[in-house]
């Protein structure tokens, strides 16, 4: 029974995490202009750089709360049965960064400077919808906070590891001669 209320803490507040991590993400990630004509709006700039930096930031933003939340989560777990917590942060990582899209995307809150060049006499430029175009970074998030996780156990593990001094700690080959300490 505690195995599953780890599980479900972990995966509750890494979903309270998500929707911060939504609203940071609407705060800075840029918008593309759009040109607002007869048939409607057009992204003014096919080449724009916005798209790809709103993705930068989520990316950025879900990943070091991975980070944080992997660490976070292997000095709670420290004490008792880590499996609990690792799939918690990664399926609270999951639903963490769905959150984040959902939430950035619905508030949509970040200043926006649109420059007035490029638009004609008939039209004006509005700044677009925050949107993901590289669904892949969803999976920032439960990635670094797994694979923070998993270094960190496996740097306490080596630590304690028996195989860190396999012959108990006495050198195979003997002392060594106090000559070669020196260097004399």
């Amino acid at each position: 029974m505690r195995a599953v209320r780890d599980f479900v803490i972990t995966v509750l507040v890494l979903a309270l995490a998500g929707v911060v991590a939504g609203i940071l993400w609407s705060l800075a990630a840029p918008r593309p202009p759009y040109v607002v004509t007869g048939k409607g709006p057009l992204l003014a700039d096919p080449s724009t750089q916005a798209l790809i930096a709103a993705d930068g930031w989520f990316a950025v933003i879900t990943g070091v709360l991975g980070l944080v939340c992997g660490v976070i989560g292997y000095g709670v777990s420290r004490g008792g049965r880590p499996l609990p917590v690792v799939v918690g942060l990664a399926a609270g990582g999951l639903l963490g960064a769905h959150l984040a899209l959902l939430v950035g995307e619905a508030a949509n809150l970040g200043a926006v400077s649109v420059a007035a060049s490029g638009s004609s006499a008939g039209s004006s430029l509005v700044p677009g919808p925050l949107a993901l175009t590289a669904r892949g970074v969803l999976y920032a998030w439960p990635t670094l906070a797994a694979g923070a996780f998993f270094v960190l156990e496996g740097i306490a593990g080596y630590r304690d590891s028996p195989l860190r001094h396999p012959f108990g700690g006495d050198d195979p080959y003997g002392p060594l001669p106090s000559h070669d300490i020196d260097g004399r």
